[in-house]
């Protein structure tokens, strides 16, 4: 009887998943493989958060698996060799494997071409994005740098259809392995408040948000509302399928924008690897140095509220509200003028949602050495907060020092009356605003 591999990557999910789809019209058996490569188990980007939420996904995703029939197959070690041995010992006709961006995912693709050799293997584009990096671009160039006109364009794409799942699959004879619990693969410490992984909860916080889309337009910047979907984590993991997503969401044009900037930065980044850990336009920053400030932003002590509960909200759940993000952000790289590569790497420490092409690339736009086109803008942490937190509710959710002040004064600590500002234990600010805005321009030369 035929085999065919389905190799699952970034697309933990039974639903609309053309690589399982594929696998499963192409032979009479299919093989669902997920390799735990130790080329990232064992490297800097396995974090506790993302491992934990992973191995939510895997045990979820064989969950699925069984009520088709079939079960999840687990091995461990390099992708390429893994799935090479597999093949043949089951003599599978044909491997398929979602397309993906990263500097690492393209040389895992080369492995397998290279290794599988002369089996036949298949790699499916929109199983990642709704729409594929290349197929886009404008003229005489290989991606656009510049979000609008991009949209315009991924609205005008052709979508592919929504995939039904399998309903039912069967299995060869094979030894499944051992799937992996939390503590197999996620050493080290989890947020207290880390959101659970896997397809169901994923589908279920879907049902949710289709209810609550129609205010996004109003809340997805009101900090205390906390009007996002929480589907980032999921859509990095592939438990959600984005292009399932867009296509339940699209009256919502101001949610599908947000989809669509995800499939910008996978372009970006297809096009120019090299910005996982290089400026995508250089402003020949010379930052400063500082372990201290660094270490006071990671830990939410900038004296600054609606800093700080960002950074706290991190710390805690393993995830930040997106406006945080942008706070954050910007305090860091154009405020204390610290390396966007220091922030990244923090966010790669602690967020279940992050990916190469959308976190390094968000960070850039922040840092304004990416795509941003007004790159020296500097975002007012008090303006910001006013605007976006005007109760403060979401400052008092995350700074518990600062749980008895009340509304908009929580934003400035620093103004409450001596009395009360001495029985608070939260540090002043650790630079003056103008001060810093001042050295950012002058760093930059504007």
């Amino acid at each position: 009887m035929s085999v065919a591999i389905a190799l699952f990557t970034r697309d933990l999910r039974v639903h609309d998943n053309p690589v399982l789809h594929a696998a499963a019209r192409a032979a009479q058996r299919v093989v669902p493989l997920f390799v735990l490569d130790t080329g990232i188990t064992s490297g800097a980007f396995n974090r506790p958060n993302r491992a934990a939420f992973l191995a939510d996904c895997l045990a979820d995703l064989d969950h699925g698996l069984r009520e088709r029939g079939a079960a999840l197959v687990i091995r461990r070690g390099h992708v390429a060799a893994e799935v090479c041995r597999l093949a043949g010992e089951l003599d599978a006709d044909e491997i398929h494997v979602a397309a993906d961006v990263s500097g690492y995912a393209a040389r895992r693709e080369a492995a397998l071409r290279k290794a599988l050799a002369p089996r036949a293997l298949f790699v499916h584009d929109a199983t990642i994005t709704v729409v594929p990096p290349a197929a886009v671009s404008p003229a005489g160039k290989d991606h656009f740098a510049v979000f609008t006109p991009y949209f315009r364009r991924w609205l005008e794409a052709p979508k592919r259809k929504v995939l039904r799942a399998p309903s039912s699959l069967r299995l060869p004879d094979v030894d499944t392995g051992e799937l992996p619990g939390r503590p197999d693969i996620a050493t080290g410490e989890i947020a207290p408040e880390l959101p659970q992984g896997g397809e169901r909860e994923a589908r279920r916080l879907l049902r949710s948000w289709l209810a609550d889309v129609g205010d996004y337009p109003a809340l997805h910047d009101d900090l205390a509302a906390d009007g996002t979907s929480r589907l980032s984590p999921h859509l990095h993991f592939g438990s959600l399928s984005p292009t399932e997503l867009v296509s339940k969401t699209a009256k919502s044009t101001d949610f599908v924008r947000q989809v669509a900037w995800r499939d910008f930065h996978h372009q970006v980044l297809a096009a120019n690897p090299a910005a996982a850990l290089h400026d995508y336009r250089t402003k020949h920053d010379r930052w400063r140095r500082s372990a201290k400030d660094l270490r006071a932003w990671r830990e939410g002590r900038t004296g600054y509220p609606i800093v700080d509960a960002g950074m706290r909200q991190l710390l805690r759940e393993g995830w930040m509200h997106n406006r945080a993000r942008l706070i954050v952000g910007s305090f860091l790289c154009k405020t204390l003028y610290l390396d966007w590569r220091l922030g990244a790497r923090h966010f790669t420490d602690l967020l279940v949602d992050a990916d190469v092409a959308n976190n390094q690339l968000n960070w850039q736009w922040v840092a304004g050495t990416g795509t941003d086109s007004r790159p020296n803008r500097v975002l007012n942490p008090l303006r910001q907060a006013l605007r976006y937190d005007p109760d403060g509710d979401y400052v008092r959710r995350y700074v518990p020092e600062l749980a008895g002040v009340a509304g908009a004064a929580v934003h400035e600590p620093w103004r409450l009356p001596a009395e009360q500002r001495a029985g608070l234990d939260y540090p002043p600010p650790m630079v003056d605003l103008p001060s810093g805005a001042a050295r950012f321009r002058e760093a930059r030369g504007i």
